[in-house]
C-alpha cells in the first residue's frame, strides 16, 4: 500500500467505486486500504440509516414523560437534545479521526490502549453490546408486526405471540444475510431507505401535532411535564446510542478524509437522531406513544402498510451494522488467543443467536435496562483509546503496526475498569453534584486516570512507544480537512 494517491488513481478513485475486501472479511485483521475507501456520500448514507433507529424515538418519549414518569418541559428537552447529542457527535469525530486516519476497526486501534490480548475485555464487552442490540431491533420488528396484525393464531410462547417469534426470526435471518455481504449491502440498503425514512418521519410528525390541535397545545401539555433533571436526561440520550458511537470506528475506517467523518457524525447526530427525538417526545405528548409508526397502524390500511414498511428499512439500516460490527469485535477477541474464527461464520453464527434472543423476548423484557447501564457504564470504554491518541502516545498511531504492540497494557485496562465500575455508581448509588451524567463522568475520569497511570507506569517495558521499521511511511495517509 503506497502512501500517496497518485493522480491516476485519484481519479479511479471518483470514477468507479471502490473495491472490498474480496475474501468477505472485511479486513478484521488488517488497516483498510486506500484503494477500499468509501467516498464522502457512503458516510452521510451509512450514517444517517445507522442513526434511524426507534430507540430515539423512545428517547424522545421519555423527556416526554411517557407512561406517567417523570418527564420535562419542551425547553428543557430542547436543551437536553442539544447537550446530549452534542456531546455524541463530539465524541464520535474524536474516535473517527484516529481510525479514518489508521485505517483500523476498534479491535486493531484498542491494542494501542490494552495490547493484543488486553483488547479481549473492550472486544467481549462490544460484542455483547452489539448481541443485545441486535436482539432487541429484531424484536422491534416483530413488534410493529404483531400490532399490525393482531393475534391470528392465539397461540403463545411466553408471552409472546406465534406471530412475533416468526416475524422476528424471519426478520433476524435477512438482516443476518445483510450483515454477512458487508460493508457495501450496508451503503446500498441506506442510501436507498434513508430518504424515505426521514420524509415520511416528519409528515407523519406534523399530522400528529395536528390531530391534537396544532403545536400550540402540544407546547402546552409539555408545560405541565416535570420531575427528569438534565443529567438523567442527557445519560437517557448518551445510554442509547454510545454503543453506536464507539461502533463508529468500524465505519470510519473506510473514510477517505477527516471531513468525511464530520459529515457522517453529522449526519447521525446533527440530523437523524435529534430529529427522532424530538418527533418523539412531540407524539408522545400528542398521542401518547413516542413511536408514531404505532399511531400509523391505527389510521387505516394504508398508512399501516406504509409504517410497517418505513419500520423495517428503519430497522434494517441499524441492525445489519450491529451485526457486521460485532464480528469484528469476537473475530480479533478470537485471534488474541489463537483461534482464528472467519468473519462470515461469526455474523452468520451470532445472528442466529441474536435472532432467537429477538424472537424470545429480549426487548419486551430487559431493553429499558440494558440502554440506561450502556450509557453509565461502558461510555468509558473509549477513554484510553483518546488518551491515548490525543495525549499519551499518539506517535505510535503511525510508527508501530498493531501486530508489534506488546500483549497487556494496563493503564488502559485498569483505567476502563474503574470508569465503568463508577459509572454505575453515580448512576445508582452517588449521583454526581448539579444532575452531571454519569457516563460522562466515568469517561473523563477514565481519560485522565489513564493519562496518570501511563506516565506512573512508563518505565515498563510494554509502555514504551514501538516503531515498526518502514510502517509510517506504509500508513501515511493522504488527509484532507
Amino acid at each position: 500500500m503506497s502512501s500517496t494517491v497518485d493522480d491516476h488513481t485519484h481519479a479511479q478513485h471518483h470514477h468507479q467505486a471502490p473495491e472490498v475486501d474480496a475474501s468477505n472479511e472485511e479486513f478484521m485483521l488488517e488497516p483498510v486500504p486506500r484503494a477500499a475507501r468509501r467516498s464522502w456520500l457512503s458516510m452521510f448514507v451509512i450514517w444517517v440509516g445507522f442513526g434511524y433507529v426507534p430507540t430515539g424515538l423512545i428517547v424522545g418519549g421519555q423527556l416526554a414523560g411517557q407512561g406517567g414518569e417523570p418527564g420535562m418541559t419542551w425547553p428543557m428537552a430542547l436543551g437536553t437534545i442539544i447537550v446530549g447529542q452534542g456531546f455524541l457527535v463530539l465524541l464520535t469525530i474524536a474516535l473517527g479521526v484516529p481510525a479514518m486516519r489508521a485505517g483500523l476497526n476498534l479491535s486493531l486501534i484498542s491494542r494501542y490502549s490494552y495490547g493484543k490480548k488486553g483488547i479481549i475485555l473492550p472486544m467481549v464487552i462490544m460484542a455483547f453490546l452489539t448481541l443485545g442490540w441486535f436482539a432487541s431491533i429484531v424484536g422491534m420488528v416483530g413488534d410493529i408486526f404483531d400490532v399490525a396484525l393482531g393475534d391470528l393464531t392465539g397461540i403463545y410462547f411466553n408471552g409472546l405471540t406465534l406471530e412475533y417469534i416468526l416475524i422476528s426470526m424471519f426478520w433476524g435471518l435477512v438482516f443476518t444475510y445483510s450483515a454477512w455481504k458487508g460493508i457495501v449491502a450496508i451503503e446500498r440498503i441506506s442510501g436507498a431507505a434513508a430518504p424515505f425514512i426521514l420524509i415520511v418521519a416528519i409528515i407523519a410528525a406534523v399530522m400528529m401535532v395536528s390531530e391534537f390541535g396544532g403545536m400550540g397545545n402540544v407546547l402546552a401539555e409539555a408545560a405541565t411535564k416535570e420531575g427528569m433533571s438534565l443529567g438523567t436526561g442527557v445519560t437517557i440520550i448518551v445510554g442509547a446510542w454510545i454503543a453506536g458511537v464507539i461502533m463508529g470506528v468500524d465505519i470510519f475506517r473506510y473514510a477517505r478524509q477527516a471531513s468525511h467523518v464530520l459529515i457522517g457524525a453529522g449526519a447521525c447526530f446533527i440530523l437523524t437522531n435529534p430529529l427522532l427525538n424530538l418527533i418523539g417526545y412531540t407524539g408522545s405528548i400528542a398521542t401518547g406513544d413516542s413511536n408514531f409508526i404505532s399511531w400509523m397502524v391505527t389510521k387505516g390500511v394504508v398508512l399501516t402498510i406504509l409504517g410497517v414498511v418505513l419500520w423495517v428499512l428503519a430497522l434494517w439500516t441499524t441492525n445489519m451494522s450491529e451485526l457486521y460490527c460485532n464480528a469484528l469485535y469476537l473475530g480479533p477477541a478470537a485471534n488474541a488467543v489463537g483461534i482464528r474464527l472467519p468473519r462470515g461464520k461469526i455474523v452468520i453464527v451470532v445472528g442466529i443467536i441474536g435472532s432467537i434472543l429477538g424472537a424470545f423476548g429480549f426487548y419486551s423484557y430487559f431493553f429499558a435496562d440494558f440502554i440506561t447501564i450502556l450509557g453509565a457504564a461502558f461510555v468509558p470504554l473509549a477513554g484510553p483509546i483518546l488518551a491515548d491518541y490525543y495525549v499519551v502516545r499518539k506517535r505510535e498511531y503511525s510508527t508501530g503496526a498493531p501486530d508489534d504492540l506488546p500483549n497487556v497494557r494496563l493503564p488502559g485496562i485498569i483505567s476502563f475498569i474503574v470508569g465503568a465500575i463508577l459509572g454505575i455508581v453515580f448512576q445508582y448509588f452517588l449521583p454526581l453534584p448539579f444532575d452531571f451524567p454519569a457516563g460522562i463522568g466515568a469517561l473523563i475520569i477514565t481519560f485522565v486516570l489513564h493519562i496518570v497511570l501511563s506516565k506512573a507506569l512508563a518505565a515498563r517495558p510494554e509502555q514504551a512507544i514501538v516503531e515498526t521499521p518502514g510502517y509510517h511511511a506504509q500508513m501515511e495517509t493522504e488527509v484532507t480537512v
